[in-house]
């Protein structure tokens, strides 16, 4: 791992999980109401305002990646009860459409909007990042490539992980080798060549804030991290901070929670503790720079 110093900032657990959920990623909507995935239960989790938790949707699987569509929609990453990989449409009412089939996809993960209706879908196990048109719900491969790839097909750990754009470049986290692969995007949305942007570094989930700073979850480091525009790196929070199994991140929305960060957490199911699993949780921390607008 890199070396990175210790900076803690202000946490709040905002709500509480039973030890063994496994939180697994978060979008936010536009009133800064939180929708989470609890993976193995195949659940969406909804947080408003009022900070209680509810069932939002529930799917005959696994659920991944979560990411919102422009009129207010989710979009889940996940599995079928088949253990096909698909992908869903959750509308504002609640209503699930199951919107595309990945018969060749082996592991889908984060998710993240491209342009206009086109969205990007890192796969983990395959090495690849998917392409899926919302409007024509159809799938195409973007980009595959060994720097989105495990070292081995032994090795358990999820490769390419988490996506996210700033600039014009598409950032992934590749767990198993600990790296960040930056990939431009060439005119039309293709892929350019991918070139590793950073090392040493374990991240699962991760955002920029306005100013290029990146905040990452380190999963089974039981913190999160700040890796400023210049590559240094901060811990920010970590197992007293209630980020045991932290697995994914996101920036709230709202006028009032637009310096905030939303953490979710397994409680530390993938790798315990010494002091043991825990109950899952989502914590805000308070990092003091406005995040990106939702495009």
């Amino acid at each position: 791992m890199i070396e990175a110093q210790t900076a803690l900032v202000a946490a709040q657990t905002i709500a509480k999980f039973p030890v063994n959920t496994f939180l697994e990623s978060i979008a936010v909507a536009a009133d800064n109401t939180l929708f989470i995935t609890s993976h193995y239960e195949g659940k969406v989790i909804r947080i408003g305002a009022d900070g209680v938790p509810t069932t939002y949707a529930t799917i005959a699987g696994k659920a991944t990646g979560l990411a919102m569509t422009s009129d207010g929609d989710l979009l889940l990453s996940g599995w079928d009860d088949q253990e096909t990989s698909v992908v869903w449409r959750i509308a504002t009412d609640g209503t699930i459409e199951l919107l595309a089939k990945l018969p060749e996809a082996i592991f889908l993960n984060g998710l993240t909007r491209l342009m206009g209706d086109r969205y990007l879908i890192a796969d983990s196990y395959r090495g690849a990042i998917w392409e899926l048109n919302v409007s024509t719900k159809t799938v195409r491969i973007w980009l595959e490539h060994s720097d989105l790839a495990r070292s081995s097909s032994e090795e358990v750990f999820p490769a390419v992980n988490g996506l996210k754009i700033y600039d014009n470049f598409l950032y992934a986290s590749n767990t198993q080798k600990q790296q960040i692969v930056r990939i431009p995007i060439l005119p039309e949305g293709l892929a350019g060549e991918p070139e590793i942007f950073l090392t040493g570094i374990n991240l699962d989930d991760f955002a920029f804030d306005q100013i290029g700073n990146l905040y990452g979850t380190t999963h089974v480091f039981n913190s999160v991290v700040k890796i400023s525009r210049d590559r240094t790196a901060n811990t920010i929070a970590q197992l007293e901070q209630g980020v045991a199994g932290s697995t994914a991140l996101a920036f709230g929305i709202t006028e009032e929670n637009l310096t905030s960060i939303y953490v979710t957490t397994n409680g530390g199911m993938s790798y315990p503790p010494a002091t043991g699993i825990e109950p899952a949780k989502v914590v805000r921390l308070e990092v003091g720079v406005a995040g990106l607008p939702l495009i």
